[in-house]
């Protein structure tokens, strides 16, 4: 039986050690919550949303991105159809605040929040509904994406006006979250 050498044994531990560390310097940062507004109307061919309809839709989108659920506020505007009716082009005014890493344009006292990347899937698990969202995924992507702080944006989209496209459409990307706490040190 071949033995393995300490020095060999101290390269791989080192190299390990190394790894770790530069996972963490990527995967952890400092962040501040900023300010953001969006004013969204939906104008698609396939699908038809109530105002209330696409209001949860895009809260649950905002919330996934990112917004902090503590101050956002999602209402309804542009709704003719009255409750749970298809609207024409229904819309949502959103004012929330996201994660934007502390940089030179940071507000002086704004408070740091060490945040972490978490790769999230905006589109909807497989069903009839979301194959209808091919046009509101890519409406997203272009109008409400670029509020939040991402990385590795994958879109994948074979979207053809009128028709659904079950799995047509997909939108994932890394997004800004708050880190989970340390655990406590026992001792």
């Amino acid at each position: 039986m071949r033995a393995i050498r300490p020095t060999t044994l101290c390269s791989a531990w080192l190299l390990l050690m190394a790894c770790q560390g530069a996972q963490a310097e990527e995967s952890v940062t400092q962040a501040s919550w900023v300010p953001r507004e969006l004013h969204f109307t939906y104008q698609g061919f396939t699908a038809k949303y109530s105002c209330d309809g696409l209001s949860d839709r895009i809260k649950e989108v905002l919330l996934l991105l990112g917004a902090r659920k503590q101050d956002l506020q999602v209402s309804p505007i542009g709704c003719s159809g009255g409750y749970g009716r298809p609207t024409p082009f229904p819309g949502v005014s959103a004012k929330m605040s996201v994660l934007e890493p502390i940089g030179p344009k940071t507000p002086a006292g704004a408070a740091p929040v060490a945040v972490a990347w978490r790769n999230v899937d905006v589109s909807r698990p497989q069903s009839l509904a979301a194959a209808g969202d091919c046009e509101l995924t890519e409406q997203i992507k272009q109008s409400i994406l670029p509020l939040f702080t991402v990385r590795n944006v994958e879109y994948n989209s074979t979207c053809v006006p009128h028709q659904l496209t079950p799995g047509g459409t997909s939108l994932k990307a890394d997004v800004l979250v708050p880190a989970p706490a340390p655990a406590p040190s026992a001792g």
